[in-house]
């Protein structure tokens, strides 16, 4: 075996290169991040064949004086941390000291500077075959430019894992986007083979924010997201996400900053996915653009060498925070907030005395009560009767009801029951005389989804408000107001246990058993009683009545995975709200059931006051709306 040796500058800046350096867009995110940490306020950025032949950075920010020129291109040297207390607690871009040497080993270099306290400004060069710079005067504005020519010229193998220049310069857009994203008080242009592509200004006030978000993602994200700014417990988040509706078949709109750092982390992936668990379509992906911020101590960017990975010090504590202020966020959208703008003038003054009144915004919102409508023939509906979806609320107390101990599974058990009462509930029921006609009523006295008009193949709603037409799933609609109203009862109620006649025995590792014997109150909480009868054994005492038909040592196996990875799990409230949902399927209003005028208005009032009422269980839409404007483009009037 060789002796042992040193590398030389060369070789290892070039093994440093390949953890940095994988293509083009990695030197520009190291390039654009040096230069936001300048101070820059604009910052070019030119690319000829995707990159590879010419990448040029130009800033306006602090430049870099002479006899630190040379300097910057050395290994490990950095003006952003002197000990291991700045390390702890960055709050720069970049603080490695790596990136402008791993790159001057794998293309022609040039850096050129002025520094903001200098008259005249010097040129370095470099290039990869030996590593030896050379400095000159230049003449150059406040600020510095660097130019990195022939990416790996001198490493041809390196070069065939490059794509064609349409791939190479996609992701080099992307990673500009994401730092555009991060720093609205910056002016970005890229332009490509002397082509401009983006030109985006300084955003200082919240709707040109808007308009770079639009620009970057597309209008439609705008148009469909809703603005987060909320703060607790040191931990601060703000930006967009978008509705469930506007969803995407992969995930090429998420963009998430730590302390404005564009990072891809699970637990954040995790707390977001939980978010959007039950109003997203399967197979689908949510849109967002993010912001967290907390104390820099808490996190630690030095883990990956290309920093798009940190680790948080209490990472329940985020995932948590991330988690409810979503899933509130969510379940706050109404109906009406979903809707156009209308003009405030005409939809009048709005209503007082628990009836609906228009907001500031021009937008009819809902005063929390159902709303008188007349539409029968028989008399008047007040929305206080008691519907068949209404009497549902009367059943709910049979979830949870007195557990026994059992050791073997049931033939019918209490599930089943629900099911079946829910079932009989979703019958037709005889028609109590035929709908008269809508009476004529002011647009100010319209709630946010109209008032209903009609019913479409047994199948939609139709329903007119001050916007057009509104269209219906009245199943879709239905399943989820029974949907929440069964999750509210059993929330109401706790989580009633069963204990098992024959207890279960779990194999599991040291760690995992660990961890069952440090969250046992949580999992009694949630109705699992675990005890430790070994090193690597548990024992199932007692679990929730719900789900007594799940496979509970798999169910407890998963719990304790989750544990270890994002120390928190839900793998009991996913799989009871599983079985929630499917007795709310099943117990909700059926396809072709005639419904009267009263009832279709009662399911309207329903959705505008249930939480995540614009998708079903299954995340498909329950309503949607046509203006006048796109009903009226139809038929082509106005032309």
């Amino acid at each position: 075996m060789p002796n042992i040796h040193l590398l030389s500058p060369r070789l290892a800046n070039q093994i440093a290169a390949g953890e940095v350096v994988e293509r083009p867009a990695n030197i520009v995110k190291e390039l654009v991040e040096n230069a936001l940490d300048a101070g820059a306020t604009r910052i070019d950025v030119d690319a000829e064949q995707g990159g590879i032949k010419l990448l040029r950075v130009r800033d306006n920010g602090c430049g870099i004086e002479k006899d630190d020129l040379s300097l910057a291109l050395s290994r490990h040297a950095t003006s952003k941390i002197n000990t291991l207390d700045d390390l702890e607690a960055v709050i720069t871009m970049g603080f490695r000291g790596e990136a402008l040497a791993s790159i001057s080993s794998v293309s022609r270099l040039t850096l050129t500077s002025r520094h903001h306290e200098a008259t005249d400004a010097w040129q370095v060069t470099a290039e990869g075959r030996d590593m030896v710079t050379s400095v000159a005067p230049a003449a150059h504005p406040e600020g510095t430019t660097l130019e990195v020519r022939d990416l790996f010229f001198n490493t041809p193998a390196r070069r065939k894992f490059l794509r064609t220049e349409k791939t190479e310069f996609s992701h080099l857009e992307e990673h500009l986007k994401k730092l555009a994203l991060s720093r609205y008080d910056v002016a970005f242009c890229l332009r490509h083979n002397n082509r401009v592509i983006h030109q985006l200004r300084v955003a200082s006030r919240g709707i040109e924010q808007e308009r770079r978000v639009a620009a970057i993602l597309s209008p439609q994200f705008i148009d469909n997201a809703l603005h987060v700014d909320t703060e607790a417990a040191g931990l601060s988040l703000s930006g967009w996400v978008a509705l469930p509706t506007f969803s995407r078949s992969q995930a090429d709109m998420q963009y998430f900053y730590v302390n404005g750092r564009a990072v891809r982390d699970r637990l954040v992936v995790h707390a977001i996915k939980q978010a959007y668990r039950d109003v997203l379509f399967h197979g689908r992906h949510p849109a967002f653009v993010l912001y967290l911020t907390l104390d820099p101590k808490l996190v630690d960017v030095n883990v990956h060498p290309t920093k798009h990975e940190v680790r948080f010090r209490d990472g329940r504590l985020v995932h948590d925070f991330l988690f409810r202020t979503l899933h509130r966020v969510l379940a706050d959208v109404r109906p009406s907030d979903q809707l156009p703008p209308t003009n405030a003038d005409a939809l009048g003054a709005g209503m007082a005395d628990g009836k609906p009144t228009v907001a500031s915004d021009g937008v009819l919102h809902p005063a929390g009560q159902s709303l008188p409508v007349t539409g029968q023939a028989t008399g008047e509906f007040t929305g206080q009767e008691r519907l068949p979806w209404q009497a549902q609320a009367s059943s709910r107390a049979a979830i949870g009801s007195q557990a026994q101990p059992f050791g073997q599974r049931p033939s019918g058990n209490q599930v089943a029951d629900q099911l079946s009462a829910y079932h009989a509930m979703s019958q037709p029921l005889p028609l109590s005389g035929q709908p008269a006609v809508m009476p004529a009523t002011d647009d100010g006295d319209m709630p946010p989804l109209g008032l209903a008009i009609a019913q479409l193949h047994g199948i939609y709603i139709l329903a007119q408000n001050t916007v057009g037409l509104v269209l219906v799933d009245m199943h879709a609609a239905h399943e989820r107001i029974t949907y929440e109203r069964l999750k509210l009862a059993v929330d109401q109620q706790q989580v009633v246990s069963q204990p098992l006649l024959v207890p279960e025995t779990l194999a599991v590792s040291e760690r995992e058993a660990d961890m069952a014997e440090q969250h046992a109150e949580e999992f009694r909480q949630l109705g699992v009683e675990l005890a430790r009868v070994g090193p690597e054994s548990l024992l199932i005492r007692q679990i929730p009545v719900l789900l007594q038909q799940a496979v509970v040592p798999q169910l407890v196996t998963d719990m304790l995975g989750d544990l270890l990875e994002h120390g928190t799990s839900d793998r009991i409230q996913a799989h009871r709200n599983e079985i929630l949902s499917t007795m709310a399927c099943h117990g909700s209003v059926r396809a072709n059931r005639k419904l009267t005028i009263a009832e279709m208005n009662a399911l309207l009032r329903d959705m505008e006051a249930t939480e995540r009422s614009g998708q079903c269980n299954h995340g498909r839409p329950t309503w949607t709306q046509l203006s006048m404007t796109e009903l009226d483009k139809l038929f082509l009037r106005g032309r």
